[in-house]
């Protein structure tokens, strides 16, 4: 028994490190999408291929610097905390003190991201539709208006609550102009797993796969992979033509 209780508890810290990883959401600012104590389930094995966020992933992410203020006051109870510590660490139980934060990803690295008044929110000049978004909020707030091109290798990050989430909008004057590296995103949230009446697939909206929401994204490069094949191709085609045998021509007489 205590053999298999150990290979158990070593399978749970493999997975949880490498694999799968449970977290509670601490706030209300992903509502309704998430609400304040769902547990959600974290991918984190795709980021070890590579895998970079994409528009509209709803991704765990640490905490730049400066932006944390959500995330509740750990238990008073020593012996509550001991456990939780102890569970968090081979990741059977949410950590209740680790500095993370939970947004949708808006924008990635190359995109313009935009929004004035009320909304709505624009990406390479193409308008979001946004049904996520907390009933009765607008996709903006008045008062913060944006309009910024994401560095490469970084996102920029609304939560759904968008008037209730304190996300890249407020953190403009930090390092990273209210972006967030790529490497410091933990994984993407896929499942609300707990509590179980409220099971669901977090899947990517549509709206971010709309005709043209790449082109500012791919217009530079294909232009230049364009330019830089132009003389490969034009010159491919003189040596063919150079290695054919001449034609000469034939006249026939009545």
């Amino acid at each position: 028994m205590p053999l298999l209780i150990g290979i158990a508890l070593v399978l749970a810290l493999l997975i949880k490190t490498f694999l799968v990883q449970a977290f509670s959401i601490p706030s209300d600012s992903m509502q309704h999408t998430l609400e304040r104590g769902d547990r959600v389930l974290v991918d984190k094995l795709t980021p070890w291929f590579g895998s970079k966020p994409s528009r509209g992933e709803v991704v765990v992410f640490h905490d730049p610097g400066g932006w944390l203020g959500e995330n509740p006051p750990a238990s008073g109870n020593a012996v509550t905390r001991g456990v939780q510590k102890g569970l968090s660490f081979i990741g059977l139980m949410p950590s209740a003190e680790e500095k993370d934060l939970i947004k949708r990803v808006i924008g990635v690295g190359g995109d313009t991201v935009e929004c004035n008044g009320t909304g709505p929110v624009k990406v390479n000049g193409k308008a979001l539709d946004e049904p996520y978004v907390f009933a009765g909020n607008t996709p903006c707030t008045p008062d913060r208006p944006f309009k910024v091109t994401v560095p490469k290798g970084r996102i920029w990050v609304m939560g759904d609550h968008r008037q209730d989430s304190l996300d890249s909008r407020y953190h403009m004057t930090l390092p990273g102009g209210g972006t967030v590296s790529d490497n410091e995103v933990v994984g993407r949230a896929v499942t609300v797993a707990w509590p179980v009446n409220r099971w669901d697939w977090l899947s990517i909206p549509s709206t971010f796969s709309q005709p043209g929401i790449n082109a500012a994204g791919t217009a530079g490069p294909a232009a230049v992979g364009l330019l830089g094949a132009a003389p490969l191709v034009l010159m491919r085609r003189r040596k063919l033509l150079r290695a054919q045998p001449p034609v000469t021509a034939e006249t026939e007489e009545d």
